[in-house]
């Protein structure tokens, strides 16, 4: 029993040394970009917001949405950062709400990530031959067989490429999926994107359960993003007509912590001195856990031997 503790014990020790390993490897740091974030009450004293303009038929509830169009046709509505998003790696995590009274509803909002900035247009309310990226959650199915609407859309615009809006953008699409369910979900409905430059680029929906994240596309060749680009929000609606809510805004600086290995100054000896008092350490930690293994093997041999002889000692 001693032993099958003492084995226990070891396990768990190497378990841990191994998950402080796998800690030690996830490198990814973040840091609060208060200039792209936006929470209520949305609006200062003054009735504004510091870090971002609306225009178009946009209404701010400072309690509980900012909408961007109401469900009534023929509206558009935008929301665009004042400064652009100059991170080189980030990450923007959105709650947004769809919904309405209406069984047909439309047209959808759209994620921008563009030169332009506040500027109405044809293309979900904001301006087409648009240069950056633009994310469209698109809810009214135009002319496009075989796919499940809503559908989620990402378009990597180069400043001369028209939106199709007849065909809901499939010759321009850069990556994309189906998304039922996401008007009128039962949690709250957000979306994240995670950009890596040169490295990667993902988005993750939820709409299912409140805490589980939807792959919705994830590439290793992410596009470029300008580098002025400014972060933004537009919906628009038609003869069919849509609620269409921010709810939050939360953006992150996302960087890759430089591990802490100490570097050798000529004549010092410092960078020797931190890799042998490291590799003391763990050499240390195993030999006290086989010490101990040792000392309990022990104890119970001597244990075991100790009841042998007292059996042995009460026949007689």
């Amino acid at each position: 029993m001693l032993l099958k503790s003492a084995l226990s014990a070891l396990w768990l020790a190497t378990s841990a040394w191994g998950n402080s390993l796998h800690q030690d490897d996830d490198n990814v740091k973040s840091l609060a970009l208060k200039t792209h974030t936006l929470v209520q009450p949305y609006l200062d004293s003054d009735m504004q917001s510091r870090w971002f303009d609306f225009g178009g038929d946009t209404i701010i509830r400072t309690d509980q949405y900012i909408r961007l169009t109401s469900d009534h046709p023929s509206q558009t509505g935008w929301l665009f950062s004042r400064v652009p998003l100059t991170a080189t790696n980030w990450e923007i995590e959105v709650e947004f709400k769809i919904h309405g009274k209406n069984q047909l509803y439309g047209d959808g909002f759209a994620v921008w990530l563009t030169k332009e900035r506040g500027k109405p247009g044809p293309v979900f309310g904001s301006v087409d031959k648009f240069e950056g990226l633009g994310i469209f959650f698109d809810t009214y199915k135009n002319n496009r067989p075989g796919v499940v609407f809503p559908y989620v859309m990402a378009m990597v615009g180069d400043g001369k490429t028209t939106y199709d809006k007849d065909t809901d953008g499939k010759s321009t699409e850069f990556a994309g999926c189906s998304a039922r369910g996401i008007r009128h979900a039962t949690v709250p409905t957000k979306f994240r994107l995670t950009y890596f430059q040169d490295k990667y680029i993902k988005l993750e929906l939820q709409y299912k359960s409140e805490g589980e994240w939807t792959l919705c596309f994830e590439t290793n060749e992410p596009p470029a993003i300008p580098q002025v680009a400014y972060l933004g929000f537009s919906a628009e609606t038609g003869e069919l007509s849509d609620n269409h809510d921010i709810i939050s805004v939360n953006a992150k600086n996302l960087y890759t912590a430089q591990p802490t290995t100490g570097k050798a100054v000529p004549g010092s000896g410092r960078g020797k001195k931190s890799a042998t008092q490291e590799g003391s350490s763990w050499t240390w930690f195993f030999t006290k856990i086989i010490i101990f293994i040792l000392v309990l093997g022990g104890a119970y041999a001597g244990f075991t031997a100790w009841r042998a002889n007292t059996k042995r000692n009460h026949r007689f």
